[in-house]
């Protein structure tokens, strides 16, 4: 049986991978710290059908993820596949020289130490069970690699994550476990709605070469070969899903 937690799973690019891994037999299991009851999670539910569940669990309550894994457990099954989606953007947007530690640190919690210590959970149970290929994904940006000085500690927050999952891809390669690292450039969700009619000038310019917005959609595909194991020795990959926007160009 193939089990797949997603983290931040409800909405955008998360509810994107749900939605293209159910129809392949993945029962479905959706993290955030958002109410059971919200409109989001409701509708998410609905629209990926089947086994899908929610799991309230705030990434910084570290304390809290045994609770959160024996639950997914119990109600669905042993994780197969984790996709470390969930994340905040910068908490303002401004000169980086006025970030203030308090907004360094919540960004780093969920977006860093959260995603660390919930994958290391993950890949310990996955160690001493055998059956499905097992994997896991972690969706970082093209902020990882690319500056964007108004938004600092986001950038900080995706670069170590592609560093954590260079390190999860290393020490899990001998136990069959494929572990990528997805960036995702500009994708139309809730995130980057706020700056939609600047950017979307911007796209239409030129920035991106493939001359539109990304879609979760677009994100969700891409996770599929890399869940199902078709990508299996290709463990540790970087893959930009991006339209073209980090392609170095004169």
């Amino acid at each position: 049986m193939k089990v797949a937690l997603i983290t931040g799973g409800q909405q955008g690019i998360g509810l994107g991978v749900a939605l293209a891994l159910a129809p392949l037999g993945f029962r479905v299991a959706l993290a955030a710290d958002v109410p059971a009851d919200s409109p989001v999670v409701v509708e998410a539910l609905s629209a990926i059908g089947g086994g899908a569940r929610y799991f309230r669990h705030d990434l910084r309550n570290i304390n809290g993820i045994d609770g959160l894994l024996n639950a997914v457990e119990a109600e669905i099954g042993p994780i197969t596949s984790l996709i470390s989606n969930a994340g905040i953007p910068a908490v303002r947007r401004g000169d980086m020289l006025e970030v203030s530690p308090e907004a360094f640190d919540l960004v780093l919690d969920i977006n860093l130490r959260g995603g660390f210590f919930l994958a290391q959970a993950v890949a310990r149970r996955m160690l001493v069970r055998d059956g499905d290929y097992r994997s896991m994904v972690f969706i970082t940006s093209v902020s990882a690699a690319m500056v964007s000085v108004e938004r600092a500690e986001y950038c900080v927050s995706k670069a170590a994550a592609s560093m954590m999952a260079s390190l999860f891809a290393t020490r899990l390669a001998p136990y069959g476990i494929g572990v990528f690292e997805l960036r995702p450039g500009m994708v139309e969700t809730g995130m980057t709605a706020g700056v939609r009619d600047r950017y979307s000038a911007l796209i239409e310019g030129g920035l991106v070469p493939a001359g539109r917005w990304g879609q979760a959609a677009d994100v969700g595909s891409v996770v599929v070969p890399m869940v199902m194991g078709q990508m299996a020795f290709a463990t540790g990959a970087v893959v930009p899903v991006d339209g073209g926007l980090s392609i170095a160009r004169l």
